[in-house]
């Protein structure tokens, strides 16, 4: 099962890792808070996740993120 996932929705899984939170990453990216979270949301239905660390795990499981160089 391959989720699909955009380029920036990785990267806002990868800043997630990073500990930064949907204000933080809303600043970095020049978007707003509300469009980070529509991000996670969508993130979360392509994964079949039920909470964003779900999200992440799966990322992590599909080398879609590399958790050495965050």
């Amino acid at each position: 099962f391959d989720a699909g996932l955009s380029k920036r929705e990785i990267e806002i899984i990868e800043m997630a890792c990073r500990e930064l939170s949907s204000s933080e990453i809303a600043e970095r990216l020049f978007i707003a808070v509300r469009t980070v979270e529509t991000h996670r949301k969508r993130i979360m239905e392509k994964t079949n996740s039920k909470n964003f660390l779900g999200s992440i795990l799966y990322a992590i499981r599909k080398g879609m993120v590399d958790i050495e160089n965050l």
